[in-house]
């Protein structure tokens, strides 16, 4: 499955609910010039298809007080499948951490991390990773300014 696959109304579909989706289903319909009910159709058929995963609200990271944003780099103690694993259960406990992606190269992992504040991003990396048995080396810089930050796919 492919972007390759879905026609222009598909892409257009999709584009629009990327960037609202509280679209209803007559201004989704209005906006790629189709009737409501093959809107709809079409609609169903994309999340049926697994290329909508889901919806949801994007919340103002700010105004509930995590404002401090960090990347976080770790380096496991072992290159195993297990260790890989322990690790794995770790991150998807912490809510703290918004991203997590394994890398090539130097470090092992990425991680994006929100927190109020520098004693919480402290507490974060003394108290959470460095302690696992699956962490090695943990490298922290906090973001200064974000110059764009957006989920949404190019379409």
């Amino acid at each position: 499955m492919g972007l390759e696959q879905l026609d222009s109304f598909d892409r257009k579909i999709l584009a629009l609910l990327q960037a609202d989706a509280r679209l209803t289903n007559n201004d989704l319909s209005e906006r790629v010039n189709l009737s409501p009910s093959q809107c709809s159709r079409r609609r169903q058929r994309l999340e049926e298809e697994g290329y909508i995963a889901g919806y949801r609200a994007t919340l103002d990271r700010d105004r509930l007080g995590f404002s401090l944003v960090s990347v976080v780099f770790v380096t496991l103690a072992t290159h195993n499948r297990d260790n890989a694993k322990r690790f794995a259960q770790l991150v998807a406990r912490l809510p703290e951490v918004q991203e997590a992606h394994a890398l090539t190269g130097e470090m092992d992992y990425f991680l994006k991390v929100v927190t109020p504040d520098l004693k919480a991003l402290s507490h974060f990396v003394n108290d959470e990773l460095l302690p696992h048995e699956s962490v090695q080396h943990v490298k922290t810089a906090i973001v200064l300014d974000t110059l764009k930050e957006t989920g949404a796919l190019p379409l």
